[in-house]
């Protein structure tokens, strides 16, 4: 292929993502280290209270911020090399913690609480997606012809609900006296609050990850399992290989490729949880490290917001991401050299 050719097709690709993800990346990370607060001044104020037969005055010195002339609050820029990080992480706090032995004072810190929720809700939920999505593509792809369009019709009605009206909507089938919990306490006789602890929250954010996601597995495996050499599980037949050892030895190593596909969109979008925590409204029990950073950008009663904060904690996030996918795509780089 020709240069002009190869850049005519890369160019407004590789336009897009220096304009729309490496210039941002690059901003977010710059700003992690520098710091951006108003100026304030020291005034004297006096307050006057009615009296007789004179009236009483008190004068304070008082901080107020230092407008400008265009009428908004000065603000002043320093560098503060990795305070951000240091704030983000009470590097302080969790080696005391770790002194103590006390997991329960680990999990009071943000950062480590959202650390720890984030890594169990994306470890967990990757092979449930997996084994749920291959599952309904076995059935799928076994059942009669007839009924697989209208089967692929509803297992894909999940994924294409918006994440959080889809969130929204297991929540008020649990929440108060939702149709799911009204059913469970008259079943069992006991009052039942769902979302009264964390860990029924994470349950519930676990399913709801799993429903909305598998069906995204579903049709990848699907449209994988149509390419199948029929000869050779034709042979494993014949040799007498059971459905396990079919699926074993012939099926999983063929879609391996895909599964690892998965995988790798799966670790990327889920590490990145948000939708749940607000669905779910969770922040008292459960918060994640995407919400974290949002927690940061969300403006205090002064109107100030933690922009060095949030880059920092946005980039830890960055890079937790990265550490969880070396294993996959070094496996990848493997199959790729192999192949070669």
């Amino acid at each position: 292929m020709k240069f002009k050719t190869f850049a005519a097709f890369v160019g407004p690709s590789l336009f897009m993502m220096l304009v729309f993800i490496a210039l941002p990346l690059i901003s977010v990370f710059s700003q992690s280290f520098y710091n951006t607060q108003p100026v304030f001044e020291q005034v004297e104020v006096e307050t006057c209270t009615p009296g007789f037969p004179t009236a009483t005055c008190v004068t304070e010195v008082k901080s107020r911020p230092v407008m400008g002339e265009d009428g908004k609050i000065k603000t002043e820029t320093s560098f503060v090399g990795l305070q951000s990080y240091r704030n983000v992480l009470e590097l302080g706090r969790v080696k005391e913690a770790l002194a103590n032995g006390s997991w329960g004072q680990l999990m009071n810190i943000d950062f480590w609480k959202a650390l720890r929720f984030t890594l169990t809700f994306t470890l967990l939920t990757l092979p449930l997606v997996i084994v749920v999505g291959l599952a309904i593509a076995l059935a799928v792809n076994n059942a009669a012809k007839s009924l697989r369009g209208p089967v692929i019709f509803i297992s894909l009605l999940p994924f294409i609900i918006t994440p959080v009206i889809g969130a929204l909507s297991i929540y008020w089938l649990f929440v108060g006296d939702g149709i799911l919990t009204a059913t469970l306490e008259r079943w069992t006789g006991q009052d039942i609050a769902m979302f009264a602890q964390a860990w029924t929250i994470e349950l519930l954010m676990l399913f709801y990850r799993v429903w909305h996601v598998a069906p995204f597995a579903f049709v990848i495996f699907y449209a994988g399992l149509q390419t199948v050499n029929q000869d050779t599980l034709e042979s494993a037949i014949i040799d007498g290989a059971s459905r396990w050892e079919r699926l074993r030895y012939v099926i999983v190593p063929h879609l391996m490729p895909l599964i690892i596909f998965i995988a790798l969109i799966h670790l990327m979008d889920c590490y990145r949880v948000f939708e749940e925590i607000v669905g779910f409204r969770s922040q008292a029990h459960v918060i994640s490290l995407q919400w974290l950073t949002y927690d940061f950008l969300t403006p205090d009663d002064a109107g100030n917001r933690a922009i060095s904060r949030a880059s920092a904690s946005a980039m830890l996030t960055m890079i937790g991401i990265v550490f969880l996918l070396i294993p996959l795509l070094k496996r990848t780089w493997r199959d790729h050299k192999g192949s070669h």
